[in-house]
This record gives C-alpha cells, sequence and structure tokens, in this order.
C-alpha cells in the first residue's frame, strides 16, 4: 500500500482532523524546524564541545531517518520501571536484553535507549552497530509501599567506557524529591557533555495533586510545557515528553503562574496546538521534543502510534520514542510497527501545521 495511503487510513475519519489543521496561535515560521541542517543551526555555536557535536550527529544520521532531523528511538527500561514479568509476559523473549538491541537495529531506529545492564551486556558487540542511549536513573517498584523516586542506577563514565552517543534520566517535576533529581541530574548530563555524550531528558510530572476530582493534568499541555522548559534549562540535549491530553492545569490544579489570556494567546484545544505548546517551551524547537508512544492496548496500537506521530511531525517535534507498542508483540510485528511510525517522518506530504 502507498506509504500515504497507509497513514491516512489508520487515521481514520479524524485523517482531515489531524493532516488539515493550521497552528494559529504560535506559527511554523516561529519555530526551529527538523531537517537536515538542524545540528548545525542549532548547536555550532553553543557550549556542547566538538566531541558532543559528533554524538549528536551519531544519533541524528543513524538508521532509516538518518539524515532528516527526526528520531525513531526505542526504550525498553520497563524490566526496572514496571517489573520485569509485567513487562515481558507478552513476549518473553525480551528477557533477553540482546533482543532488545536486534529489534532496534532491525527496525531502523536512531538509537537504542535502556539500562547499565542491558545495554552493558552487549556493549562490546552492539555498540559500534547502533548508538546506545544509557538510562542512568529509574524508579523502582520492588519497595513496599511503592514509592515514585529517581534513583541513579550507575555512572555517567560508566555509559562513556561502554561506549555511548547519549545518557538519558528522567526528573519526577513536581514530586517531593524534585529537587534533589534535579541537582543530580543537571550535574549528570554536566559530565556527560564534557566527555562528548548527548543528554536527553525524560520530563515527567508526578504529584497526587495534579489528578483533580474534574480531570488528571499530569499530561496537560501547560503543565508538561513548564517541565520541559526547566529540562531545556539544565541543557537536554532533547526532550522526551508524554503527548499532552488537556490544558489549563495550572488554573484548575491552583498553583504556579497563570492568566486566562496566556491560555487564549498560546493554543487551541485541538491535539496539534497542545503539543506545539510543548514544542515552544522547548525554545521554540531548538531542542528537539520526542513524544512518548504510550503502553500497548493491543489492535489498536497502530493506530494510536500514527495519530501520536502525525500529531508530534505536524506541532514541530522531532520524533517518537517507542516502547512498549513494539516489544510487547512478536519480533516481526514490532519491526513493522516502528517502520510504521518512521514512515510518517519521510512522509513529505505530512507538512508542519
Amino acid at each position: 500500500m502507498e506509504p500515504y495511503k497507509n497513514i491516512v487510513d489508520h487515521l481514520g475519519d479524524k485523517a482531515s482532523f489531524y493532516l488539515d489543521h493550521i497552528s494559529e496561535k504560535i506559527t511554523k515560521d516561529e519555530l526551529q524546524l527538523p531537517g537536515k541542517d538542524f545540528i548545525d543551526k542549532v548547536f555550532i555555536n553553543s557550549n556542547r564541545n566538538p566531541q558532543a557535536l559528533r554524538s549528536l550527529s551519531q544519533l541524528y544520521e543513524h538508521g532509516n531517518l538518518g539524515g532528516t532531523g527526526y528520531l525513531s528511538i526505542l526504550p525498553v527500561d520497563q524490566g526496572i520501571e514496571h517489573s520485569a514479568a509485567f513487562s515481558f509476559y507478552k513476549n518473553p523473549d525480551y528477557f533477553d536484553p540482546e533482543n532488545i538491541i536486534k529489534l532496534a537495529i532491525e527496525a531502523g531506529c536512531n538509537g537504542v535507549a535502556s539500562t547499565f545492564g542491558v545495554l552493558g551486556l552487549s556493549s562490546r558487540k552492539y555498540a559500534h552497530r547502533i548508538p546506545f542511549i544509557f538510562k542512568i536513573n529509574h524508579n523502582e517498584l520492588l519497595t513496599y509501599p511503592n514509592k515514585y523516586d529517581q534513583t541513579l542506577f550507575g555512572k555517567v563514565k560508566d555509559a562513556w567506557n561502554m561506549g555511548a552517543v547519549a545518557v538519558g534520566a528522567t526528573i519526577y517535576f513536581g514530586s517531593e524529591e524534585s529537587n534533589r533529581q534535579l541537582k543530580e541530574i543537571a550535574e549528570a548530563f554536566e559530565e556527560a557533555h564534557n566527555l562528548g555524550m548527548a543528554t536527553i531528558l525524560w520530563c515527567y510530572t508526578r504529584n497526587e495533586a495534579f489528578k483533580t476530582d474534574k480531570e488528571d493534568y499530569h499530561a496537560a499541555a501547560d503543565v508538561t510545557g513548564q517541565a520541559n522548559h526547566i529540562g531545556v534549562t539544565i541543557q537536554a540535549d532533547i526532550i522526551k515528553q508524554k503527548l499532552p491530553t488537556n490544558n489549563f492545569g495550572f488554573k484548575e490544579i491552583g498553583f504556579g503562574k497563570y492568566d486566562d489570556a496566556m491560555y487564549e494567546t498560546l493554543a487551541t484545544e485541538h491535539p496539534i496546538d497542545l503539543c506545539r505548546l510543548q514544542v515552544a517551551n522547548c525554545y521554540m524547537g531548538k531542542i528537539g521534543l520526542i513524544n512518548s508512544g504510550g503502553g500497548s492496548k493491543g489492535i489498536s496500537d497502530m493506530e494510536e502510534a500514527i495519530t501520536t506521530a502525525v500529531i508530534n511531525k505536524r506541532a514541530g517535534g522531532s520524533g517518537l520514542i517507542m516502547g512498549r507498542k513494539a516489544f510487547q508483540r512478536p519480533f516481526k510485528d514490532g519491526v513493522e510497527l516502528l517502520q510504521a511510525v518512521q514512515q510518517v517522518y519521510l512522509e513529505n506530504s505530512i507538512t508542519v501545521a
């Protein structure tokens, strides 16, 4: 099937809603858009040293999206974050960490992100074949009662020794531990840059107060947008964020700084405009925004993945980081799903809104 038609078919009766929308609040002319010269335009005059620029180039030039300015990254740290049995029971092959790396290579991803244990076990065999992104902190769920905190699982220098192109980390913005996490990761990112590696920040929000009787605002565009803005402040080279599902988080929760006029000025309720606000908070797209692919729901995964990719691309984002939808299914099907998402970014007919 012709790629564009396949994308339209998966969008179904919402194809026009997503493909014909034009963002008029923050326009595309105000953004730094992804492209083959993205690194030259954004980072060439920055404080990133030549080795870090080379690492960024390795990431952006690898795989099926190499040279486009877009990224397709396979992240598999759910064995720690969500427990291994729960994460891998749908496809036990992924208890073997080598299969995670094989999936990323076969699918033509720009890079593979995982734990020290997963990537370290095969680093000599694969670090030169696909860019490695070592996730340096995690939230483990074996502590009882469960708590939501990010703990460092290794050192940045260890990632460098094992051939990493980049390090990744999570900060739970809004949590009681967020100040400590912010300090830890800012220092870790400084060391990574000094060693010549790129940095990717998972900018997640965590606070029980963010979920009200009315709605859950953990993925609100204004709240996640501010998390992104803090993330780029500590010099993350790439921001990973969940796709926004609503707005007005500051207003409805009743904290932070907000004005009714800011909501009217910056976005509409359209999903692309909400994602555009996230992009704007990443220094108007000068730091790439990659959105999360979300959990696996089975039969609807392909439709959801393509929809997310279309929203991200048309908002001015830089790609997807998709794990569970790919590895919680047979290997061949996981490859097919990842490559279908990549096709959205390769399709010239799908433009920035």
